[in-house]
């Protein structure tokens, strides 16, 4: 068996947004540090949108990689990490 990574990218998505007059929002922090086991649905980051706080959810589960730190300013669709998971493939 070979190991192969899946990578799940944790995305702003754009329904957070009410309006498209300020598309752009930030990353107001990580709740988890870089390289910690997270499983599905659990919150690992806080974005500003329009002045008001969303948490953003591990999409899956296995270790959590931080592409953008915070203060990064995020528009709608904007990666901003990724959760990697080891998987085996025959």
């Amino acid at each position: 068996m070979q190991p192969v990574e899946m990578i799940t990218k944790i995305a702003v998505t754009p329904d957070l947004w009410a309006t498209s007059v300020l598309p752009e929002g930030f990353i107001e922090q990580w709740l988890l540090a870089d390289g910690s086991l997270v499983e599905t649905g659990d919150p690992v980051a806080t974005v500003r949108i329009e002045d008001a706080l969303h948490r953003l959810v591990a999409p899956a589960r296995g270790r959590l990689s931080i592409g953008l730190s915070a203060n990064s300013v995020v528009e709608p669709g904007t990666g901003i990490g990724s959760i990697v998971r080891q998987i085996s493939v025959n």
